[in-house]
């Protein structure tokens, strides 16, 4: 995120840019405050007749003073970083002390001087308000995505002493045919032995002695 110094315009084109947001501003807030006084100090049936009035003939004096003030700060805001080629808070609060200073200068210098600390803190503020908001959101883009685990298993396990037991009770009753069932199908081995080519009458007659036993 950019600061505020960083996201204006270059130097050359700030003044201009300084010059009219300012009469805008100056403009806007003067018609609205001009107006809502001049219907209150004009007279039943002619409050919207006096608050025009009051609008024309007040809003562009303020609009012209919001635009000096706005061009004279960017003048010596543009100063500051030409001479420190770094833009910084400091420009800022230099330069709104430097402009309530030369605003005031035709009343003295104890006026100027006053008006220059005034505007040197009011600017302080708005750079430290600023800095605060533009941390307050770097902090909350960077904020890390918490997840939460899954809980663990509570179901309670069988402990060691309980399946010790059911093994031993399973032996005793029963174990070992759970055991045959799960340990798949019976093999036997039969006796081998060797057969002649061709068989003969002895061979046939061991064979089916062997087949015989095997089927008791």
């Amino acid at each position: 995120m950019g600061t505020p110094e960083t996201s204006r315009e270059p130097c050359p084109d700030r003044i201009l840019d300084d010059v009219g947001g300012a009469f805008g501003m100056g403009a806007v807030g003067g018609s609205a405050f001009h107006f809502l006084k001049g219907i209150y100090n004009s007279p039943k049936g002619e409050r919207l007749i006096g608050g025009s009035q009051a609008v024309r003939m007040n809003a562009p004096r303020i609009g012209g003073s919001f635009a000096v003030w706005g061009g004279l700060f960017s003048a010596c805001d543009c100063t500051l970083v030409y001479v420190r080629q770094k833009e910084d808070p400091w420009n800022s609060i230099i330069s709104g002390a430097a402009t309530g200073g030369l605003l005031q200068m035709r009343q003295g210098l104890r006026a100027a001087s006053r008006s220059a600390l005034v505007g040197g803190v009011l600017l302080a503020l708005i750079e430290g308000a600023g800095i605060m908001l533009n941390k307050v959101m770097s902090a909350q883009q960077n904020m890390p995505i918490m997840i939460e685990d899954p809980l663990p298993n509570t179901t309670p396990q069988p402990s060691e002493s309980s399946t010790s037991s059911s093994s031993w009770f399973g032996g005793l009753f029963g174990g070992k045919k759970e055991e045959s069932k799960q340990s798949g199908v019976k093999t036997e081995i039969l006796e081998s032995f060797d057969s002649p080519i061709p068989p003969t009458f002895e061979f046939k007659l061991q064979a089916g002695r062997i087949a015989h036993q095997s089927i008791s």
